[in-house]
């Protein structure tokens, strides 16, 4: 083989003759092509050259030519890093070595220049040079396998494919050491298919045989054992098939199979037996290195288990670390744990995110399921409690758990003869795991066994404290309302806060036994509220109904599996949970608890529900009571009232008949007094007019007689008073207008309102209804109202006269007050202002009547009149008229 320099000459000159882009020497060397030499190939092309070749459909390719020893040529399309169109490759005989050109195109000159090129890099041995490079490759691989790579196996056993394919030409084969009663592939050469291949050899007739035998096999297309050989890898034109024992001793520790499209020649078979009996001791030794690192991890495992994941805090904790041990055990993440829970209805699934491959030193991402054990599809293996390892996962068994796992091993975690799990590790390759394997996660699961158990308990207890001191906060926030429908909301927001429910609801059954008390909470209350408007009353079916109706209180972990189940317009639940809420034998109430997800409850989850439950139906029955409680005092309170204002109303009929009794008592004693007082009052106004006349203006005395006239002129007013006060005159009623009652009593005061300094306001409503009065009557009444008025304010003030209507006592009213800014009237006087002759003006000339006569024609249109003061604050007289 030229130098160095020499390769780099020929490979420049050669590129400049042909106008190919670059060329590049490279070889195969365990399982992987690695750049010898090259020309004009760019840094950045470099690793996209190598990245290219590794693929699997490229090395195929690459060892048929090596194989066939005949240029090829491929397209570099989609590959511009390269900076070339094609790929043109030439082998080098006899080595595992291949020219490669890159270049748009070469012409056949071109290409047979290229392989010119190819064959002044090699030199055409003779058998005995080859018989001595036998024994010289033997001799160098032996030495580089005891010094190089002693603990790598599959570096070692490439390097050894490589070196028998060297010596002799083949079309592809595999490398292979004994596992037992497997054949294990761990090399291979222009076969990819075979990789990672295990092989019963009891189940194949030809290696059964060569176990025996312990010698070689030559089998030929068309004989009879050709349809036993494993096919795997082999091409259309493969005319022989043969296997190789490597031996020590009498035992077969592994096998070499090589396939090519004609017989071997004399020196070449010779040739190849003998490498193989020369390497065979060193490939023991590697196997055997290999037995015992394996060995020493699986017991550096081991003690890892009992020092970090023994320590772990919870399931959680346990479950990452656990994965973190077998992903570097197996060289996997198809990691699952699954753990039943106490009552073995549910199954808690530990399992890494999408088996994706963690970085050196990071933690597993483990996530956490709760799913049905009844319908999961690991239940067959639960229930039979066996461990199993699968080479290559079968139609008839209800795995993968990872979707592309082609192999799995799984082992039953057992605890005091139950099975409370299993522990599962899948890999993409076929037959990943061996009976080491299968010894190790015995081990391992043995162990996590008991601290899974004895963790899960642990938590479950702290589960249930953490539940029963949530509830106690949610007790004590409830255990003093009175109203049910409160206790019901205040419950589910707490509910939903606490135990952060999507979906919390409290149903309290009302006095016909209906469950319209409610309340909700969680994220999707809105929801279900808006859809419980529609609901009928009372609600019959679903699974609140069933729970309601039979008062037996469920939990179901998939709703659509659960025919009972009644959906709502615009929320679909997964799991429910729903208790009954007794007294005694009386259900009294629900409480419902829903997730959009399935599996979403655990056992602990429904016994804190119960015993919420419990203690609630204590708060609701006290509240119920409570509320019975006062109902009976509001209809007491209710009689009280309309006792009083029934008495009230008696005694205000009593003073309203003595008020009449005193106003007819003082009109027969007011008309005998008129009739006595008018004709003497009569003469001496006359007489005094007439003296008045005759009298000169000037006189001394006419002063006097004019203060006498008008004293006989009041005194006859007075006089009048009381007889319009005792006469029983026809009244004549009709209906009219108060409001223009109002306007007419105004106009004829307004002159005495404005020179006495009063601001006047009047607020009359629109359309006001007609009332049936005596017209004259209800001005004398307003006439009386307004001068009493003025009286109270002789330094000004202001007056303000309103009309309205109201109903009171079941009945309709007209009303017009009278409302002033004067002296007010003192609390005592109030009750007798209405009296005969009783004033509250002093010295200021009252007669008392005013009033009196108001009073007399508001109580004969069946009305009434009112009277609100303070004094110093003014007065309101309010005078009510029946429609």
């Amino acid at each position: 083989m030229p130098n160095q320099t020499t390769i780099e000459t020929q490979l420049k000159e050669a590129s400049q003759l042909t106008n190919a882009t670059w060329a590049a020497l490279v070889e195969r060397e365990a399982g992987k092509w690695r750049i010898i030499s090259h020309f004009h190939l760019a840094k950045k092309a470099q690793p996209a050259l190598v990245k290219f070749l590794s693929k699997a459909e490229v090395d195929s390719w690459l060892c048929g030519a090596l194989s066939g020893g005949q240029s090829r040529s491929v397209s570099l399309s989609n590959l511009s890093t390269l900076d070339a169109a094609r790929l043109f490759a030439f082998p080098l005989a006899g080595a595992s070595r291949v020219v490669l050109a890159g270049a748009d195109q070469l012409t056949n000159e071109s290409q047979r220049l290229w392989r010119l090129v190819v064959s002044g890099m090699q030199t055409e041995a003779t058998p005995a040079d080859m018989s001595a490079l036998s024994s010289v490759a033997a001799s160098l691989l032996i030495s580089d396998l005891n010094s190089e790579s002693p603990y790598d196996l599959p570096r070692a056993l490439d390097r050894a494919l490589t070196s028998f394919v060297r010596l002799v030409s083949v079309q592809g084969g595999w490398l292979a050491i004994r596992r037992g009663d497997s054949l294990e592939v761990r090399a291979q050469w222009n076969a990819p298919s075979c990789a990672d291949l295990v092989l019963s050899v009891d189940a194949h007739t030809l290696f059964r045989r060569m176990s025996n035998n312990l010698t070689p096999m030559v089998v030929h297309r068309g004989d009879e054992l050709w349809s036993q050989i494993p096919h795997k890898g082999l091409k259309s034109n493969t005319r022989l098939w043969t296997c190789v024992p490597l031996v020590i001793g009498q035992r077969l520790i592994g096998a070499l199979v090589l396939w090519r499209t004609s017989e071997f020649k004399g020196d070449e078979w010779n040739r190849m037996i003998d490498f193989a009996t020369q390497v065979a001791p060193a490939i023991e030794t590697i196997i055997t290195f290999d037995e015992m690192s394996g060995h020493l991890l699986r017991l550096g495992m081991l003690n890892d288990f009992a020092i970090t994941v023994s320590s772990g805090r919870n399931l959680d904790q346990i479950a990452r670390r656990m994965f973190a041990l077998l992903a570097r055990a197996f060289g996997t993440e198809l990691i699952v744990l699954y753990l039943l829970s106490s009552d073995n209805r549910l199954l808690n699934e530990y399992r890494t995110i999408d088996g994706n491959t963690l970085a050196p030193g990071a933690s597993a991402v483990v996530t956490s399921t709760v799913r049905s054990a009844e319908e999961h599809k690991i239940a067959p293996l639960l229930m039979n409690g066996q461990k199993v390892r699968l080479g290559e996962l079968q139609a008839d068994v209800n795995l993968p758990l990872y979707d592309r796992a082609l192999s799995g091993l799984y082992v039953p975690l057992r605890f005091r003869g139950q099975t409370i799990g299993m522990l599962c590790v899948e890999s993409l390759r076929s037959n990943a795991f061996n009976l080491y394997d299968e010894s190790l996660m015995t081990v391992i699961a043995s162990h996590l066994a008991s601290l899974a158990d004895y963790t899960r308990l642990r938590e479950e207890a702290e589960g249930r404290a953490r539940n029963l001191g949530l509830i106690h906060e949610v007790v004590q926030q409830v255990i003093g309302l009175t109203d049910q429908r409160e206790v019901a909301v205040i419950t589910s927001d707490l509910l939903a806060r606490y135990f952060a429910y999507e979906l919390a609801a409290v149903f309290i059954a009302d006095e016909k036994g209906n469950l319209t008390i409610g309340g909700f909470g969680g994220t999707s209350q809105n929801v279900v509220k808006r859809a419980m408007k529609s609901f009928d009353y009372p609600v019959i079916g679903g699974i609140t109904g069933y729970v309601f109706g039979t008062g037996e209180s469920t939990m179901v972990n998939d709703v659509l599996l659960d025919k009972r189940y009644r959906s709502i317009k615009g929320w679909q639940a997964g799991s429910e949970m729903c208790v009954a809420i007794r007294e005694g034998e009386k259900i009294i109430g629900i409480i419902d608890v829903e997730s959009s997800s399935r599996n979403a409850f655990t056992h602990n989850d429904f016994i804190a529900l119960e015993s919420l439950a419990g203690i609630l139906a204590s708060v609701i029955t006290s509240a119920d009571q409570y509320q019975r409680l006062q109902v009976t005092i509001s209809q007491l309170r209710s009689t009280q009232m309309e006792l009083r204002a029934r008495m009230e109303a008696q005694r205000s009929a009593e003073n309203r008949l003595i008020q009449a009794a005193k106003l007819a008592a003082v009109g027969e004693m007011a008309a005998g007094i008129a009739h006595e007082l008018n004709n003497p009052l009569t003469s001496v106004t006359g007489f005094a007019e007439l003296v008045l006349e005759e009298m000169p203006e000037g006189s001394e005395s006419r002063k006097d007689l004019e203060t006498v006239m008008r004293e006989a002129r009041r005194a006859r007013d007075v006089v009048r008073r009381l007889l319009d006060f005792a006469r029983q005159s026809e009244s004549t009623r009709s209906r009219a207008s108060l409001n223009e009652v109002v306007e007419d009593v105004v106009a004829l005061s307004r002159h005495l309102i404005h020179t006495s300094g009063i601001e006047l306001k009047i607020d009359l409503e629109m359309n006001l209804p007609w009332v049936l009065i005596d017209a004259n009557q209800m001005k004398q009444v307003l006439i009386n109202l307004v001068h009493n008025a003025l009286q109270a304010m002789p330094d000004g003030g202001e007056m303000e006269i309103k009309t309205s209507n109201a109903s009171r006592n079941n009945r309709d009213w007209v009303i017009v007050s009278v409302q002033d800014t004067g002296v007010g009237i003192p609390q005592l006087e109030q009750a007798r202002i209405f009296e005969p002759f009783y004033t509250t003006k002093g010295n200021q000339g009252g007669t008392g009547l005013g009033l009196s006569v108001t009073y007399g024609i508001i109580t004969d249109h069946g009305g009434q009149i009112e009277v609100v003061s303070q004094p110093g604050a003014g007065a309101k007289f309010t005078v009510w008229l029946p429609l």
